[in-house]
C-alpha cells in the first residue's frame, strides 16, 4: 500500500496519483505537481488515502508543494488568457486560410508553452503558423489535432436528455460505441434520436449493453416459433427490460391473437453469465455470429 493523492488538472480530466510526502491534502485544495509537460497546477479530486500498489502505473511522483495564493493567482491569470489566445490563433489561421478550427488552449504554470487543441476534416501543414504564433506569443507553441468527441468533451453542454454531456461531466476516457447496442435496446436507428451534440452515437449506449447483450441470449428472437401455454406460437415482440415476449397464436376458431408471457411461463430460465471488465471478448461478443462488427458509422436510416 502506498499513500497518494488523487489530482486532475481538468474538472473533466484523467486522476492521476501523486506522492504527499508529508503534506496533508484536503478535498479541492491546489497543489503544483511535476508532470511530463513541466510544474503544473492541479485540483485536489481525492485527500490522502492509501491506495495498493497494482493500482499505481509507473513512478509515482511527489507533490512538489501545496498551492499558495500567488499560485493560484496565476493559474487563474493563465486561464483568463485562453479565450483571447484562442480568438488570435483563430484569425492568424483564417489569414492564412488554413482549414482549423480552434477549440482551447493550455497554458503550462510557468508560461513556458502553450497548448492549442484544434479541429480539421484534413491534414494541416501549420509549420508557418506555429512560427508566426511563437513570435506573437513569445513562448514555445504545441498544436495538437483533435477528433470532433473531444471538442465535445472540452466545450460541454447539455445533451439531448437534458443534462451536461457525460463525457464534459465525469467521464475520464471515451469507449467504444457500435450502432449494435442501440439495436440491442430496440432504439430508433434515426441518427437524430441517438446522436450526441458531438453527432456521433451518444456515449450512454454503451451504459446498459451488457444488460441488453447478456438478456439478448436467453429471449427468444422475434419471428421465432416457441410453445407457449395455449399451444405453438411466434414471437412477434420482446420487452428486454420487463423481460416478457408478445406471442402470436391462432386459436380453435382461427383467430388469430396476442399474448403477453413472461419468461416463466414460457419455460426460460435468465442466465447472467459472469462477465470480466475489460476483455474485448465479453466487451465484443453478444453471442450473435450474425451481427456486424462494431462501428461508429450511423446507418442513413429515417424511422
Amino acid at each position: 500500500m502506498s499513500e497518494v493523492v488523487g489530482i486532475k488538472f481538468k474538472d473533466s480530466g484523467k486522476l492521476y496519483y501523486f506522492a504527499p510526502k508529508g503534506l496533508t491534502f484536503e478535498k479541492g485544495e491546489g497543489a503544483i505537481v511535476e508532470t511530463a509537460r513541466g510544474m503544473e497546477f492541479g485540483t485536489v479530486v481525492i485527500a490522502n488515502t492509501d491506495v495498493p500498489d497494482a493500482d499505481i502505473k509507473g513512478d509515482l511522483k511527489p507533490v512538489v508543494r501545496k498551492a499558495s495564493a500567488e499560485d493560484i493567482a496565476k493559474h487563474q491569470e493563465n486561464l483568463n488568457k485562453r479565450h483571447s489566445s484562442i480568438r488570435t490563433a483563430q484569425e492568424m489561421a483564417n489569414k492564412r486560410k488554413l482549414d482549423m478550427k480552434f477549440v482551447d488552449a493550455e497554458f503550462t504554470f510557468d508560461n513556458s508553452k502553450v497548448l492549442f487543441y484544434f479541429t480539421s476534416d484534413n491534414r494541416i501543414d501549420f509549420r508557418d503558423l506555429v512560427k508566426e504564433m511563437a513570435a506573437t506569443f513569445h513562448m514555445r507553441i504545441e498544436l495538437r489535432q483533435i477528433g470532433i468527441r473531444d471538442e465535445c468533451k472540452m466545450k460541454g453542454g447539455l445533451g439531448p436528455c437534458g443534462r451536461v454531456c457525460c463525457c464534459n461531466d465525469y467521464m475520464n476516457d471515451f469507449e467504444r460505441v457500435s450502432i449494435k447496442m442501440a439495436k440491442h435496446q430496440g432504439l430508433s436507428l434515426n441518427p437524430g434520436k441517438i446522436s450526441g451534440l458531438c453527432g456521433r452515437l451518444m456515449c450512454c449506449l454503451k451504459f446498459e449493453d451488457d444488460y441488453y447483450a447478456d438478456t439478448l441470449k436467453f429471449m427468444p428472437k422475434v419471428g421465432s416459433e416457441i410453445v407457449t401455454p395455449k399451444g405453438k406460437g411466434v414471437v412477434v415482440s420482446i420487452d428486454v427490460l420487463r423481460q416478457t415476449v408478445v406471442v402470436k397464436t391462432t386459436d380453435a376458431s382461427e383467430t388469430v391473437v396476442n399474448d403477453e408471457y413472461n419468461l416463466e411461463q414460457l419455460g426460460i430460465t435468465p442466465v447472467y453469465p459472469d462477465r470480466c471488465s475489460g476483455c474485448a471478448d465479453c466487451q465484443n461478443n453478444d453471442g450473435d455470429p450474425d451481427d456486424e462488427d462494431d462501428t461508429d458509422i450511423l446507418p442513413d436510416t429515417e424511422e
